[in-house]
């Protein structure tokens, strides 16, 4: 990584953290012109690879000095918007770079197949923007910055989720649905700054923290935090708030489902955590109960419930999709464990998931291109007839039950390790109970792969298919990561212990 980060030269590295928001901004507005889907998704693709490269020397840049401060336009803080890097987003700095240059990969053959050629450039000129609002929600240390940085992503996303209509007319509905809900969680959101402005006289997220522990009475300031949890909860489908994820990932295009469930839930779960350990302080009688009164609460609830109705799902993508809102349960439960350990399991558990449900769509997506599968019947022998896409499902989906040699494997103990440091036994329990759960619908999927019989041709023998080679390519590296990284859990494990530990230095003051 740091032989990489080194070939960066000094100009780029030194104006990296506006260089990595200001170039998908700008190759948008290129893809946008570009007169095919194919010119549109190498701009797209040349944008990632950049941003990619800069995103890798920020992260060795923390690693090795610290905290990284960047005045926009050599505007210092309050007066101008900083924008801030430490150990704690670099994490997600990671999965956002990494993640959309795997899902730009597998976007031509699967764009090509949803969306009408006239409308493609279009449609990657919508996800650069949109990817381009996420890695700036990631690295502002400005509230209200990072309020319009969500903003910029989410209405990138309706676009692209409405897009889905060449194939589903649903998709419409879906995206309207999600319109709606993520516009009054941003309306919450955006209150819950005015209300911090108000109190503290400044949008920094610095200038904000310094001076809330005098305020720790402030009726305003605890109006500001319900407001704020409340929008962010939406925003990350935290249960009982994921009402706008199962459409939107059920009838969204493949790629889009793929990207948005390894980047959009996390990146609002990091949002949550900056805000309860940078801006307010976890000994605030206010934010003290939040911890277990709803994210612990909520997260197990969510963990269950969300598993429940993954069970009698027929509709495959709808099943990963309750599945994802089981999965921000868990990220939830290690935020409300409120130790040093939970938050780094929650965060573990964030870069996990992106690994596992990024492959798992991503195997669907391969599917749906070569026979337009939707319902769980229609997987029937897939495991004769694309057996590279069924193996590289396997591997993700034994990942998310957690079963041992996966990477999923670790999120889970260290979860109930931390519980269990809290002496929570229930959490455990409800750990336990809710992957059984995972075993029973993703059982039901893959003895639908490897047991059902298997599609016929024509002439009465087994149809064989093999997705595309730009399709195969991110899904194996995916489902390799799967496995790899519980052998050499090391490099995940060290990143998330020193997001946790950065997020609980913001609470000495």
């Amino acid at each position: 990584m740091e032989f990489l980060a080194s070939l960066m030269p000094l100009p780029l590295a030194v104006h990296a953290p506006a260089i990595i928001v200001v170039t998908p901004l700008l190759m948008a507005a290129i893809a946008a012109l570009m007169p095919n889907g194919r010119l549109g998704w190498v701009v797209t693709l040349v944008s990632t690879v950049f941003t990619g490269l800069l995103a890798l020397s920020l992260i060795v840049d923390v690693q090795s000095a610290g905290v990284i401060f960047y005045a926009m336009g050599g505007w210092a803080p309050p007066a101008g918007i900083e924008f801030r890097i430490d150990a704690l987003n670099a994490v997600l700095l990671l999965v956002i770079a990494a993640l959309g240059l795997l899902s730009v990969i597998y976007a031509l053959p699967s764009v090509a197949d949803e969306i009408a050629e006239g409308r493609q450039a279009l449609f990657y000129s919508a996800f650069l923007v949109c990817f381009a609002g996420l890695v700036g929600v990631a690295i502002t240390g400005d509230a209200f910055n990072m309020f319009v940085f969500l903003e910029i992503s989410s209405i990138s996303t309706y676009v692209m989720v409405g897009m889905g209509a060449d194939k589903d007319r649903r998709a419409l509905t879906a995206a309207y649905n999600y319109l709606v809900l993520g516009t009054i969680g941003a309306t919450f959101f955006v209150i819950g700054v005015g209300f911090l402005y108000m109190a503290t006289g400044t949008l920094n997220m610095a200038g904000m923290a310094s001076r809330l522990p005098d305020l720790s009475d402030s009726r305003v300031v605890q109006a500001a935090f319900a407001f704020i949890i409340v929008g962010l909860g939406l925003k990350a489908a935290m249960f009982p708030l994921h009402l706008w994820l199962p459409n939107a990932y059920a009838y969204a295009p493949n790629f889009v489902t793929s990207f948005l469930a390894t980047t959009a839930t996390k990146v609002a779960f990091y949002t949550l955590v900056r805000f309860l350990f940078d801006v307010f302080w976890p000994e605030a009688p206010f934010v003290a109960i939040s911890f277990f009164w709803v994210f612990a609460i909520l997260g197990i609830i969510g963990m269950v419930v969300a598993s429940v109705q993954a069970v009698f799902q027929d509709d495959a993508r709808r099943l990963l999709a309750f599945s994802s809102v089981a999965q921000v349960g868990y990220m939830m439960l290690g935020l409300g464990i409120g130790t040093a350990a939970g938050v780094s399991a929650g965060m573990l558990h964030l870069v996990n998931h992106a690994m596992m449900k990024g492959a798992l769509f991503m195997a669907l997506g391969a599917f749906a291109v070569r026979f337009g599968i939707r319902r769980i019947s229609d997987l029937n022998g897939f495991g004769q007839t694309m057996p590279l896409t069924s193996a590289a499902f396997t591997i993700a989906g034994l990942s998310l039950i957690g079963v041992p040699m996966t990477v999923g494997f670790w999120s889970k103990w260290y979860l109930g390790v931390a519980a269990l440091e809290n002496g929570w036994w229930w959490a455990v329990a409800a750990l336990i109970l809710s992957s059984l759960i995972a075993l029973a619908y993703i059982g039901r999927m893959l003895a639908a792969i490897w047991m059902a019989e298997p599609p016929h041709d024509k002439t009465g023998g087994i149809a064989h298919a093999r997705a595309p080679w730009l399709m195969l390519g991110p899904l194996w590296v995916l489902a390799i990561a799967n496995i790899w990284f519980f052998f050499q859990p090391d490099f995940l494990i060290s990143l998330t212990n020193a997001a946790a530990e950065a997020a609980f230095s913001g609470v000495t003051r």
